[in-house]
């Protein structure tokens, strides 16, 4: 059984050293680390499990980012990560369809992420939701996948994938 709260400032150290364990410090030299740059994380769909001890067992973030010119709102999923004692537990599945609910009741439309699409597609994540969406490289364009979290939320929208700019979304 886990309990799974949102991240806060508390745990901050616990979830970087995670996220270090899971996929290594170089980690921050990917290019979606460089839309996360000075830009706060959604703190209600940044979340942690934890086990019955009170130990850290997974996290996962969410970043706001724009698309395109128009500067079409969407979630960045990432990072996500299960400690390694505690793989295979369903707790990924757990984390990541909590945070997707989450999302859609807040209000949000739109969700991409780079990631294995045969993975991913449970969640309903697709490649072809993301073919007119360029992510900022060096990024495996195959690898881009989006969910729409209400009908046609990635019609008509294209472009590149940027860093959020609050005041382009004050307009």
């Amino acid at each position: 059984m886990f309990r799974i709260t949102p991240e806060i400032p508390d745990d901050l150290d616990e979830v970087e050293y995670l996220y270090d364990l899971a996929f290594a410090p170089g980690r921050s030299a990917l290019s979606s680390y460089r839309l996360r740059d000075g830009v706060d994380r959604i703190a209600d769909l940044s979340l942690v499990a934890r086990d019955k001890y009170d130990i850290l067992a997974g996290a996962i973030r969410f970043w706001p980012v724009q698309i395109g010119q128009a500067g079409h709102a969407a979630l960045l999923l990432g990072p996500v990560a299960v400690h390694p004692t505690r793989q295979g537990e369903g707790l990924g599945n757990l984390l990541i369809s909590e945070s997707l609910d989450r999302a859609s009741n807040i209000g949000w439309s739109r969700v991409i992420l780079i990631g294995d699409e045969p993975y991913y597609r449970r969640y309903g994540f697709r490649r072809n939701q993301a073919e007119n969406l360029r992510f900022p490289p060096p990024t495996n364009p195959d690898r881009l996948l989006a969910k729409a979290l209400i009908e046609d939320a990635f019609e008509g929208v294209s472009g590149l994938i940027g860093k959020w700019d609050e005041l382009v979304q004050a307009k």
